[in-house]
Protein backbone atom coordinates (compact mmCIF):
# COMPACT_ATOMS: atom_id res chain seq x y z
CA UNK A 1 0.00 0.00 0.00
CA UNK A 2 2.87 2.42 1.05
CA UNK A 3 4.75 1.41 -2.31
CA UNK A 4 1.60 2.48 -4.42
CA UNK A 5 1.19 5.95 -2.99
CA UNK A 6 5.00 6.27 -3.46
CA UNK A 7 4.35 5.43 -7.01
CA UNK A 8 1.23 8.03 -7.12
CA UNK A 9 2.96 10.85 -6.13
CA UNK A 10 6.15 10.32 -7.71
CA UNK A 11 3.50 10.56 -10.83
CA UNK A 12 1.78 13.55 -9.17
CA UNK A 13 4.87 14.68 -9.21
CA UNK A 14 5.32 14.56 -12.79
CA UNK A 15 2.15 16.10 -13.59
CA UNK A 16 3.40 19.22 -11.73
CA UNK A 17 6.29 19.26 -13.45
CA UNK A 18 5.12 18.59 -17.39
CA UNK A 19 2.16 21.50 -16.41
CA UNK A 20 5.15 23.76 -15.28
CA UNK A 21 6.64 23.60 -18.34
CA UNK A 22 3.69 24.15 -20.48
CA UNK A 23 3.22 27.52 -18.67
CA UNK A 24 6.64 28.39 -19.11
CA UNK A 25 6.38 27.95 -22.66
CA UNK A 26 3.33 29.60 -23.30
CA UNK A 27 4.72 32.67 -21.61
CA UNK A 28 7.61 32.58 -24.31
CA UNK A 29 5.84 32.41 -27.07
CA UNK A 30 5.36 36.74 -26.94
CA UNK A 31 8.19 37.16 -24.71
CA UNK A 32 10.56 35.67 -27.38
CA UNK A 33 9.36 37.55 -30.25
CA UNK A 34 10.86 40.72 -29.66
CA UNK A 35 11.97 42.63 -33.30
CA UNK A 36 13.47 45.35 -32.05
CA UNK A 37 14.32 48.48 -29.57
CA UNK A 38 14.50 52.16 -30.87
CA UNK A 39 15.41 55.55 -29.20
CA UNK A 40 12.22 58.05 -29.53
CA UNK A 41 11.86 61.41 -29.25
CA UNK A 42 8.54 62.83 -28.17
CA UNK A 43 7.11 65.43 -29.65
CA UNK A 44 7.17 68.66 -27.07
CA UNK A 45 3.86 69.37 -24.33
CA UNK A 46 3.53 72.54 -23.08
CA UNK A 47 1.24 74.88 -21.97
CA UNK A 48 0.42 78.93 -23.22
CA UNK A 49 -1.29 80.91 -21.14
CA UNK A 50 -3.05 77.86 -19.69
CA UNK A 51 -3.73 76.46 -22.94
CA UNK A 52 -2.56 73.10 -23.44
CA UNK A 53 -0.35 72.23 -26.57
CA UNK A 54 1.74 69.16 -28.00
CA UNK A 55 1.60 65.68 -27.15
CA UNK A 56 -0.39 65.22 -23.62
CA UNK A 57 0.35 61.54 -23.27
CA UNK A 58 3.85 59.44 -23.01
CA UNK A 59 3.34 55.98 -22.62
CA UNK A 60 2.38 53.59 -25.62
CA UNK A 61 0.88 50.09 -25.97
CA UNK A 62 -0.99 49.38 -29.30
CA UNK A 63 -0.74 47.96 -32.48
CA UNK A 64 1.13 49.40 -35.23
CA UNK A 65 -0.64 50.46 -38.61
CA UNK A 66 0.22 52.11 -41.91
CA UNK A 67 -0.95 55.31 -43.51
CA UNK A 68 -2.93 55.62 -45.70
CA UNK A 69 -5.65 53.90 -43.52
CA UNK A 70 -9.25 53.11 -44.76
CA UNK A 71 -11.62 55.61 -44.21
CA UNK A 72 -13.71 55.88 -41.17
CA UNK A 73 -11.40 53.06 -39.46
CA UNK A 74 -10.98 52.79 -35.71
CA UNK A 75 -7.72 53.28 -34.81
CA UNK A 76 -8.32 54.24 -30.97
CA UNK A 77 -5.74 51.19 -30.17
CA UNK A 78 -3.53 51.53 -33.46
CA UNK A 79 -0.03 53.59 -33.52
CA UNK A 80 0.31 55.11 -37.43
CA UNK A 81 3.75 55.13 -38.15
CA UNK A 82 4.36 57.18 -41.58
CA UNK A 83 8.19 58.02 -43.11
CA UNK A 84 8.26 61.70 -42.83
CA UNK A 85 9.16 61.80 -46.76
CA UNK A 86 5.90 59.94 -47.57
CA UNK A 87 3.48 61.68 -45.28
CA UNK A 88 0.22 63.51 -46.34
CA UNK A 89 0.16 67.11 -44.51
CA UNK A 90 -3.31 67.89 -45.20
CA UNK A 91 -4.37 64.27 -44.46
CA UNK A 92 -2.74 64.50 -41.17
CA UNK A 93 -4.01 68.54 -40.25
CA UNK A 94 -7.74 67.30 -41.26
CA UNK A 95 -7.39 64.36 -38.27
CA UNK A 96 -5.68 66.38 -35.71
CA UNK A 97 -8.63 69.21 -36.35
CA UNK A 98 -11.22 66.81 -36.40
CA UNK A 99 -10.10 65.28 -32.76
CA UNK A 100 -10.28 61.53 -34.58
CA UNK A 101 -9.03 58.96 -31.88
CA UNK A 102 -5.61 57.57 -32.42
CA UNK A 103 -3.72 55.26 -30.04
CA UNK A 104 -0.27 56.98 -31.39
CA UNK A 105 1.63 58.24 -33.91
CA UNK A 106 5.55 57.58 -35.16
CA UNK A 107 7.37 59.99 -37.45
CA UNK A 108 10.10 58.39 -39.10
CA UNK A 109 13.00 60.91 -40.21
CA UNK A 110 15.61 60.15 -42.63
CA UNK A 111 19.04 59.34 -41.16
CA UNK A 112 20.12 62.86 -42.71
CA UNK A 113 19.24 64.34 -39.93
CA UNK A 114 20.28 63.04 -37.36
CA UNK A 115 21.74 65.82 -35.08
CA UNK A 116 25.74 66.47 -36.13
CA UNK A 117 25.05 64.93 -39.73
CA UNK A 118 27.02 67.37 -42.66
CA UNK A 119 26.28 65.62 -46.03
CA UNK A 120 23.12 65.72 -47.93
CA UNK A 121 22.53 63.68 -51.36
CA UNK A 122 19.28 63.01 -52.88
CA UNK A 123 18.82 61.36 -55.64
CA UNK A 124 18.04 63.38 -58.81
CA UNK A 125 18.25 67.07 -58.22
CA UNK A 126 20.11 67.51 -55.28
CA UNK A 127 18.84 71.02 -54.44
CA UNK A 128 15.12 70.63 -55.08
CA UNK A 129 15.02 67.33 -52.72
CA UNK A 130 17.00 69.39 -50.18
CA UNK A 131 14.30 72.56 -50.16
CA UNK A 132 11.76 69.94 -50.50
CA UNK A 133 12.51 67.91 -47.42
CA UNK A 134 13.12 71.18 -45.34
CA UNK A 135 9.44 72.65 -46.58
CA UNK A 136 7.88 69.23 -45.20
CA UNK A 137 9.68 69.46 -42.33
CA UNK A 138 8.92 73.17 -41.28
CA UNK A 139 5.09 72.56 -41.97
CA UNK A 140 4.90 69.57 -40.18
CA UNK A 141 6.73 70.72 -37.17
CA UNK A 142 4.67 74.29 -36.99
CA UNK A 143 1.24 71.73 -37.05
CA UNK A 144 2.17 69.98 -34.06
CA UNK A 145 3.62 72.15 -31.91
CA UNK A 146 0.43 74.38 -31.97
CA UNK A 147 -2.14 71.74 -31.81
CA UNK A 148 -3.39 69.75 -28.62
CA UNK A 149 -2.99 65.73 -29.15
CA UNK A 150 -4.36 63.72 -26.88
CA UNK A 151 -2.58 61.19 -27.80
CA UNK A 152 1.37 60.23 -27.75
CA UNK A 153 3.86 61.56 -30.75
CA UNK A 154 7.12 60.22 -31.26
CA UNK A 155 10.00 60.48 -33.74
CA UNK A 156 12.42 58.42 -35.23
CA UNK A 157 15.31 57.83 -37.42
CA UNK A 158 14.73 55.11 -40.14
CA UNK A 159 17.33 52.52 -40.40
CA UNK A 160 17.21 48.58 -42.10
CA UNK A 161 15.39 47.11 -38.99
CA UNK A 162 12.94 49.93 -39.03
CA UNK A 163 12.18 49.94 -42.78
CA UNK A 164 11.69 46.39 -42.75
CA UNK A 165 9.11 46.75 -39.70
CA UNK A 166 7.64 49.24 -41.52
CA UNK A 167 7.37 47.21 -45.14
CA UNK A 168 5.81 43.95 -43.51
CA UNK A 169 3.46 46.70 -41.96
CA UNK A 170 2.27 48.03 -44.66
CA UNK A 171 1.93 44.54 -46.47
CA UNK A 172 -0.35 43.08 -43.89
CA UNK A 173 -2.38 46.43 -44.02
CA UNK A 174 -2.39 46.24 -47.63
CA UNK A 175 -3.82 42.83 -47.91
CA UNK A 176 -6.63 44.08 -45.28
CA UNK A 177 -5.20 42.62 -42.38
CA UNK A 178 -4.00 44.98 -40.16
CA UNK A 179 -2.43 44.62 -36.82
CA UNK A 180 -5.38 43.92 -34.28
CA UNK A 181 -5.32 41.30 -31.08
CA UNK A 182 -7.29 38.42 -32.86
CA UNK A 183 -4.86 38.85 -35.95
CA UNK A 184 -1.10 39.99 -34.55
CA UNK A 185 1.11 41.84 -36.11
CA UNK A 186 4.10 44.37 -34.49
CA UNK A 187 3.13 45.81 -30.99
CA UNK A 188 4.95 49.05 -30.11
CA UNK A 189 5.91 49.77 -26.58
CA UNK A 190 6.99 52.38 -24.23
CA UNK A 191 6.65 51.87 -20.87
CA UNK A 192 7.55 55.51 -19.20
CA UNK A 193 5.52 57.42 -16.29
CA UNK A 194 3.43 60.19 -17.44
CA UNK A 195 4.98 63.83 -17.95
CA UNK A 196 5.04 65.78 -15.38
CA UNK A 197 4.90 69.97 -14.96
CA UNK A 198 8.88 71.28 -14.79
CA UNK A 199 9.13 73.80 -11.70
CA UNK A 200 11.15 76.91 -11.90
CA UNK A 201 13.18 76.20 -15.03
CA UNK A 202 16.35 78.00 -15.50
CA UNK A 203 17.84 80.02 -18.12
CA UNK A 204 21.19 80.93 -18.50
CA UNK A 205 22.84 84.17 -19.62
CA UNK A 206 26.58 84.39 -20.06
CA UNK A 207 28.11 87.64 -21.08
CA UNK A 208 31.79 88.61 -21.07
CA UNK A 209 33.49 92.09 -21.58
CA UNK A 210 36.72 93.57 -23.41
CA UNK A 211 37.59 97.15 -21.55
CA UNK A 212 38.83 99.97 -23.65
CA UNK A 213 41.67 101.69 -23.37
CA UNK A 214 40.94 105.63 -21.71
CA UNK A 215 43.31 108.55 -22.28
CA UNK A 216 45.29 109.57 -19.14
CA UNK A 217 43.29 111.90 -16.82
CA UNK A 218 39.93 110.61 -18.65
CA UNK A 219 37.52 109.90 -16.05
CA UNK A 220 34.52 109.87 -18.42
CA UNK A 221 33.56 106.02 -19.01
CA UNK A 222 33.98 105.12 -22.01
CA UNK A 223 31.30 103.64 -24.28
CA UNK A 224 30.25 100.32 -25.00
CA UNK A 225 29.06 98.44 -28.02
CA UNK A 226 27.21 95.10 -27.31
CA UNK A 227 27.40 92.03 -29.72
CA UNK A 228 24.39 89.80 -28.67
CA UNK A 229 23.07 86.38 -29.72
CA UNK A 230 20.39 83.89 -28.49
CA UNK A 231 21.92 80.36 -27.69
CA UNK A 232 18.60 78.07 -27.19
CA UNK A 233 15.92 76.86 -29.58
CA UNK A 234 12.93 75.45 -29.41
CA UNK A 235 10.78 72.43 -31.73
CA UNK A 236 8.40 69.85 -32.08
CA UNK A 237 11.36 67.42 -30.45
CA UNK A 238 13.15 68.86 -27.50
CA UNK A 239 16.11 66.35 -28.21
CA UNK A 240 16.18 66.68 -31.66
CA UNK A 241 16.12 70.73 -31.36
CA UNK A 242 19.54 71.44 -32.55
CA UNK A 243 18.70 74.86 -34.26
CA UNK A 244 22.43 74.94 -36.17
CA UNK A 245 21.27 78.29 -37.92
CA UNK A 246 18.82 79.48 -35.68
CA UNK A 247 20.91 80.60 -33.72
CA UNK A 248 23.73 78.28 -33.87
CA UNK A 249 25.55 80.30 -36.60
CA UNK A 250 24.96 83.77 -34.64
CA UNK A 251 26.75 81.60 -31.75
CA UNK A 252 29.83 80.92 -33.86
CA UNK A 253 29.43 84.59 -35.31
CA UNK A 254 29.76 85.83 -31.55
CA UNK A 255 32.54 83.83 -30.39
CA UNK A 256 34.63 84.50 -33.19
CA UNK A 257 34.15 88.20 -33.43
CA UNK A 258 35.48 87.75 -29.53
CA UNK A 259 38.30 85.97 -30.54
CA UNK A 260 38.95 88.28 -33.00
CA UNK A 261 38.76 91.51 -31.04
CA UNK A 262 40.24 89.75 -27.73
CA UNK A 263 43.69 90.16 -29.92
CA UNK A 264 43.30 93.88 -30.90
CA UNK A 265 42.47 94.56 -27.45
CA UNK A 266 45.15 92.42 -25.74
CA UNK A 267 48.33 95.09 -27.15
CA UNK A 268 47.65 98.60 -25.71
CA UNK A 269 48.38 100.23 -29.03
CA UNK A 270 45.62 98.45 -30.96
CA UNK A 271 43.33 98.23 -28.14
CA UNK A 272 40.22 100.55 -28.80
CA UNK A 273 38.62 103.26 -27.06
CA UNK A 274 34.87 101.51 -26.79
CA UNK A 275 34.05 98.70 -24.36
CA UNK A 276 32.81 95.58 -25.73
CA UNK A 277 30.12 93.67 -24.27
CA UNK A 278 29.46 90.20 -25.78
CA UNK A 279 25.91 88.66 -24.33
CA UNK A 280 24.89 84.97 -25.09
CA UNK A 281 21.29 85.59 -23.86
CA UNK A 282 18.49 82.39 -23.40
CA UNK A 283 14.84 82.34 -23.70
CA UNK A 284 14.95 83.38 -27.10
CA UNK A 285 11.97 81.63 -28.41
CA UNK A 286 9.99 82.91 -25.55
CA UNK A 287 9.94 86.82 -26.68
CA UNK A 288 13.64 86.56 -25.40
CA UNK A 289 13.12 86.42 -22.08
CA UNK A 290 16.62 85.89 -20.97
CA UNK A 291 17.54 89.20 -23.07
CA UNK A 292 15.18 90.98 -20.73
CA UNK A 293 16.28 89.83 -17.42
CA UNK A 294 20.32 90.30 -18.42
CA UNK A 295 19.63 93.70 -19.43
CA UNK A 296 17.56 94.85 -16.49
CA UNK A 297 20.41 93.29 -14.44
CA UNK A 298 22.88 95.26 -15.97
CA UNK A 299 24.21 98.41 -13.95
CA UNK A 300 22.38 101.45 -14.98
CA UNK A 301 25.61 103.49 -15.76
CA UNK A 302 26.67 100.52 -17.86
CA UNK A 303 23.41 100.50 -20.05
CA UNK A 304 23.48 103.79 -20.70
CA UNK A 305 27.05 103.89 -22.11
CA UNK A 306 25.96 101.31 -24.91
CA UNK A 307 26.14 103.40 -28.17
CA UNK A 308 24.54 100.96 -29.88
CA UNK A 309 24.16 96.64 -29.67
CA UNK A 310 24.09 94.50 -32.82
CA UNK A 311 22.29 91.09 -32.21
CA UNK A 312 23.04 88.35 -34.33
CA UNK A 313 20.47 86.00 -35.84
CA UNK A 314 20.24 82.98 -38.54
CA UNK A 315 23.28 83.87 -40.38
CA UNK A 316 24.58 80.65 -41.63
CA UNK A 317 22.43 80.04 -44.99
CA UNK A 318 22.22 83.31 -46.96
CA UNK A 319 23.91 83.77 -50.30
CA UNK A 320 24.31 87.62 -51.20
CA UNK A 321 21.52 89.50 -49.29
CA UNK A 322 21.18 90.14 -45.26
CA UNK A 323 18.85 92.67 -43.63
CA UNK A 324 19.08 94.84 -40.83
CA UNK A 325 16.20 95.18 -38.86
CA UNK A 326 15.79 98.24 -36.27
CA UNK A 327 12.87 99.77 -34.41
CA UNK A 328 13.87 103.10 -34.64
CA UNK A 329 13.06 104.99 -37.39
CA UNK A 330 16.23 104.94 -39.96
CA UNK A 331 16.61 109.03 -39.89
CA UNK A 332 18.04 107.92 -36.69
CA UNK A 333 21.40 109.24 -36.09
CA UNK A 334 23.30 106.15 -34.93
CA UNK A 335 20.86 103.87 -37.33
CA UNK A 336 21.72 105.64 -40.23
CA UNK A 337 25.87 105.48 -38.98
CA UNK A 338 25.37 101.54 -38.71
CA UNK A 339 23.68 101.03 -42.46
CA UNK A 340 25.95 102.90 -43.77
CA UNK A 341 28.94 101.16 -42.38
CA UNK A 342 27.34 98.05 -43.28
CA UNK A 343 26.58 98.93 -46.39
CA UNK A 344 30.04 99.67 -47.41
CA UNK A 345 31.67 96.73 -46.38
CA UNK A 346 29.08 94.85 -47.74
CA UNK A 347 29.97 96.47 -51.20
CA UNK A 348 33.62 95.24 -51.02
CA UNK A 349 32.32 91.88 -49.79
CA UNK A 350 30.40 92.05 -53.12
CA UNK A 351 27.37 91.74 -50.94
CA UNK A 352 24.12 93.16 -49.85
CA UNK A 353 22.76 94.72 -47.01
CA UNK A 354 19.34 96.15 -46.77
CA UNK A 355 17.22 97.50 -43.90
CA UNK A 356 13.74 96.65 -42.55
CA UNK A 357 12.02 99.08 -39.73
CA UNK A 358 9.14 97.24 -37.61
CA UNK A 359 7.91 100.18 -34.82
CA UNK A 360 7.35 98.53 -31.95
CA UNK A 361 4.27 98.17 -29.96
CA UNK A 362 5.23 98.61 -25.83
CA UNK A 363 2.16 97.16 -25.06
CA UNK A 364 2.12 94.06 -27.49
CA UNK A 365 4.00 90.84 -24.88
CA UNK A 366 5.48 89.76 -28.54
CA UNK A 367 8.66 90.53 -28.93
CA UNK A 368 9.85 89.41 -32.83
CA UNK A 369 13.67 90.39 -32.65
CA UNK A 370 16.23 90.50 -30.07
CA UNK A 371 16.86 94.09 -30.57
CA UNK A 372 13.48 95.26 -29.64
CA UNK A 373 14.65 94.24 -25.94
CA UNK A 374 16.93 96.78 -25.93
CA UNK A 375 14.54 99.29 -27.39
CA UNK A 376 11.89 98.57 -24.92
CA UNK A 377 14.80 100.42 -22.80
CA UNK A 378 15.80 103.08 -24.89
CA UNK A 379 19.18 101.47 -25.81
CA UNK A 380 19.41 101.89 -29.52
CA UNK A 381 20.11 97.98 -31.09
CA UNK A 382 19.44 96.72 -34.92
CA UNK A 383 19.32 92.47 -35.42
CA UNK A 384 21.55 91.07 -38.45
CA UNK A 385 19.63 88.52 -40.10
CA UNK A 386 19.30 86.51 -43.01
CA UNK A 387 15.29 86.44 -42.71
CA UNK A 388 13.12 89.56 -44.07
CA UNK A 389 10.14 89.28 -42.33
CA UNK A 390 9.89 88.98 -38.34
CA UNK A 391 9.14 85.21 -37.60
CA UNK A 392 6.00 84.19 -36.03
CA UNK A 393 6.18 83.25 -31.82
CA UNK A 394 7.67 80.00 -31.98
CA UNK A 395 8.47 80.12 -35.71
CA UNK A 396 12.51 79.79 -36.89
CA UNK A 397 13.70 78.84 -33.45
CA UNK A 398 16.13 75.56 -34.72
CA UNK A 399 13.45 72.98 -35.17
CA UNK A 400 13.83 69.78 -36.84
CA UNK A 401 14.82 71.34 -40.42
CA UNK A 402 17.48 73.20 -39.20
CA UNK A 403 19.93 71.03 -39.07
CA UNK A 404 23.67 70.84 -40.24
CA UNK A 405 23.36 70.08 -43.94
CA UNK A 406 21.68 73.63 -44.32
CA UNK A 407 24.05 75.96 -42.84
CA UNK A 408 26.94 77.09 -44.81
CA UNK A 409 30.50 77.65 -42.88
CA UNK A 410 31.47 80.12 -45.79
CA UNK A 411 28.19 82.42 -45.10
CA UNK A 412 28.51 82.47 -41.00
CA UNK A 413 32.74 83.52 -42.11
CA UNK A 414 31.31 86.23 -44.61
CA UNK A 415 28.30 87.24 -41.58
CA UNK A 416 31.80 87.56 -39.29
CA UNK A 417 33.47 89.49 -41.68
CA UNK A 418 31.21 92.37 -42.43
CA UNK A 419 30.30 92.64 -38.45
CA UNK A 420 33.99 92.86 -37.58
CA UNK A 421 34.88 95.26 -40.15
CA UNK A 422 32.37 97.08 -39.61
CA UNK A 423 32.04 97.40 -35.45
CA UNK A 424 36.75 98.28 -36.63
CA UNK A 425 35.97 100.70 -38.76
CA UNK A 426 33.80 102.64 -36.28
CA UNK A 427 35.89 101.83 -33.28
CA UNK A 428 39.13 103.35 -35.09
CA UNK A 429 37.71 105.89 -36.84
CA UNK A 430 37.93 104.45 -40.16
CA UNK A 431 34.19 105.40 -41.56
CA UNK A 432 34.28 105.54 -45.56
CA UNK A 433 37.70 104.27 -45.39
CA UNK A 434 38.49 100.84 -47.23
CA UNK A 435 40.95 99.75 -44.47
CA UNK A 436 40.35 95.69 -43.93
CA UNK A 437 41.88 95.54 -40.51
CA UNK A 438 40.48 91.65 -41.02
CA UNK A 439 42.39 91.29 -43.91
CA UNK A 440 42.29 87.53 -45.10
CA UNK A 441 45.64 86.04 -45.06
CA UNK A 442 46.67 88.09 -42.19
CA UNK A 443 46.79 87.35 -38.35
CA UNK A 444 43.70 88.58 -38.02
CA UNK A 445 41.92 86.86 -40.28
CA UNK A 446 38.83 84.92 -40.31
CA UNK A 447 39.01 81.29 -38.74
CA UNK A 448 36.89 79.08 -40.72
CA UNK A 449 38.08 76.23 -38.75
CA UNK A 450 36.79 77.86 -35.84
CA UNK A 451 33.61 78.81 -37.01
CA UNK A 452 33.17 75.04 -38.36
CA UNK A 453 34.18 73.10 -35.05
CA UNK A 454 31.58 75.48 -33.30
CA UNK A 455 28.86 74.70 -35.90
CA UNK A 456 29.35 70.86 -35.42
CA UNK A 457 29.46 70.86 -31.80
CA UNK A 458 25.97 73.43 -32.02
CA UNK A 459 24.53 70.98 -34.77
CA UNK A 460 24.59 68.01 -32.23
CA UNK A 461 23.51 69.75 -28.77
CA UNK A 462 19.93 70.36 -28.37
CA UNK A 463 19.37 73.31 -26.50
CA UNK A 464 16.11 73.68 -25.46
CA UNK A 465 15.97 76.03 -22.31
CA UNK A 466 14.07 74.44 -19.66
CA UNK A 467 15.93 71.40 -20.42
CA UNK A 468 19.18 72.63 -19.98
CA UNK A 469 20.43 72.42 -16.04
CA UNK A 470 22.58 75.36 -15.15
CA UNK A 471 25.33 73.12 -14.62
CA UNK A 472 25.03 71.71 -18.36
CA UNK A 473 27.86 70.65 -20.40
CA UNK A 474 27.43 73.09 -22.98
CA UNK A 475 26.57 75.77 -20.68
CA UNK A 476 30.22 75.45 -19.34
CA UNK A 477 31.80 75.19 -22.67
CA UNK A 478 30.33 78.43 -23.45
CA UNK A 479 31.40 79.94 -20.40
CA UNK A 480 34.83 78.76 -20.90
CA UNK A 481 35.38 79.74 -24.52
CA UNK A 482 34.48 83.37 -23.61
CA UNK A 483 36.98 83.68 -20.95
CA UNK A 484 39.41 82.40 -22.85
CA UNK A 485 38.69 85.46 -25.30
CA UNK A 486 37.03 87.90 -22.41
CA UNK A 487 37.29 89.34 -19.35
CA UNK A 488 35.08 89.56 -16.00
CA UNK A 489 33.02 86.56 -17.48
CA UNK A 490 29.33 86.38 -15.58
CA UNK A 491 26.68 83.57 -16.01
CA UNK A 492 23.28 84.71 -14.75
CA UNK A 493 20.80 82.27 -13.55
CA UNK A 494 16.78 83.17 -13.89
CA UNK A 495 14.04 81.61 -13.47
CA UNK A 496 11.93 81.45 -17.20
CA UNK A 497 8.63 83.34 -16.36
CA UNK A 498 5.55 84.44 -18.62
CA UNK A 499 3.08 82.47 -20.32
CA UNK A 500 4.79 78.72 -20.71
CA UNK A 501 5.05 75.76 -18.96
CA UNK A 502 6.88 72.67 -19.98
CA UNK A 503 6.58 69.12 -19.13
CA UNK A 504 9.20 66.46 -18.82
CA UNK A 505 9.96 63.34 -20.45
CA UNK A 506 11.83 64.78 -24.05
CA UNK A 507 13.04 60.80 -24.87
CA UNK A 508 12.20 57.43 -24.79
CA UNK A 509 13.07 53.89 -25.60
CA UNK A 510 10.58 52.26 -28.09
CA UNK A 511 10.34 48.51 -27.86
CA UNK A 512 8.76 46.95 -31.15
CA UNK A 513 7.28 43.61 -30.41
CA UNK A 514 6.54 41.00 -33.34
CA UNK A 515 3.38 38.92 -31.96
CA UNK A 516 0.96 36.32 -33.13
CA UNK A 517 -2.94 36.18 -33.53
CA UNK A 518 -4.89 34.59 -30.70
CA UNK A 519 -6.12 31.98 -33.04
CA UNK A 520 -2.30 31.53 -33.61
CA UNK A 521 -1.36 31.47 -29.93
CA UNK A 522 -4.77 28.84 -28.95
CA UNK A 523 -3.74 26.59 -31.55
CA UNK A 524 0.13 26.29 -30.52
CA UNK A 525 -0.91 25.77 -27.78
CA UNK A 526 -2.96 22.40 -27.91
CA UNK A 527 -0.94 20.99 -30.35
CA UNK A 528 1.76 21.57 -27.20
CA UNK A 529 -0.54 20.36 -24.93
CA UNK A 530 -1.68 17.69 -26.94
CA UNK A 531 1.90 16.44 -27.76
CA UNK A 532 2.84 16.81 -23.57
CA UNK A 533 -0.13 14.66 -22.98
CA UNK A 534 0.96 11.88 -24.77
CA UNK A 535 4.56 11.99 -24.19
CA UNK A 536 3.43 11.75 -20.61
CA UNK A 537 1.44 8.55 -21.03
CA UNK A 538 3.89 6.89 -23.44
CA UNK A 539 6.44 7.43 -20.51
CA UNK A 540 4.34 6.29 -17.73
CA UNK A 541 2.76 2.91 -19.92
CA UNK A 542 6.33 2.20 -20.82
CA UNK A 543 7.58 2.31 -17.12
CA UNK A 544 4.86 1.54 -14.72
CA UNK A 545 2.13 0.09 -17.05
CA UNK A 546 -1.65 1.07 -18.04
CA UNK A 547 -2.93 0.26 -14.79
CA UNK A 548 -0.72 2.92 -13.20
CA UNK A 549 -1.86 5.48 -16.14
CA UNK A 550 -5.50 4.62 -15.38
CA UNK A 551 -4.81 5.06 -11.71
CA UNK A 552 -4.09 8.84 -12.19
CA UNK A 553 -7.50 9.23 -13.57
CA UNK A 554 -9.41 7.31 -11.07
CA UNK A 555 -10.85 9.22 -7.61
CA UNK A 556 -9.98 6.89 -4.53
CA UNK A 557 -11.95 5.03 -2.60
CA UNK A 558 -13.17 6.95 0.24
CA UNK A 559 -11.95 6.03 3.91
CA UNK A 560 -14.98 4.06 6.18
CA UNK A 561 -14.77 5.91 9.94
CA UNK A 562 -15.65 2.74 12.07
CA UNK A 563 -17.82 3.50 14.67
CA UNK A 564 -18.16 2.19 18.41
Amino acid sequence: MTGRKGRQGEMLESVYSVLALVFILVACVELCDAATVVDVYRLIQYDLAGVPFGSRLAGLNHHAGSSPFAPGADLSRTVVIIPVREINITLLRDYIRQGQALGGLLLFLPQKFIPGIREYTVEGDQSQGKELMRNILFELEQLLIHANIPYPVYFAFEDDKINAVLADVKRNDAIGQPASATTGGYKLVVSTPEPKKLTSPTITNIQGWLPGLKSDGDTNQLPTIAIVASYDTFGAAPGLSVGTDSNGSGVAALLEIARLFSRLYSNPKTRGSYNLLFGLTSGGPYNYNGTLKWLRSLDQRLRESIDYAICLNSIGSWDNEMWIHVSKPPENAYIKQIFESFSNVAEELGVKVGLKHKKINVSNPRVAWEHEQFSRLRVTAVTLSELSVAPELLESTGGLYDSRQFVNETAVARSVKLVAESLARHIYGHQGKKTQIFADGSSLAVNPFYIESWLDLLSRTPRVAPFLKKNDPFILALKKELSDHTTEVNVQHEVLDGMFTFYDLTRATLNIYQVGSVAFDLLLLLVLGSYLILLFSFLVVTTRGVDDLISLFRRPPSRKVKTA
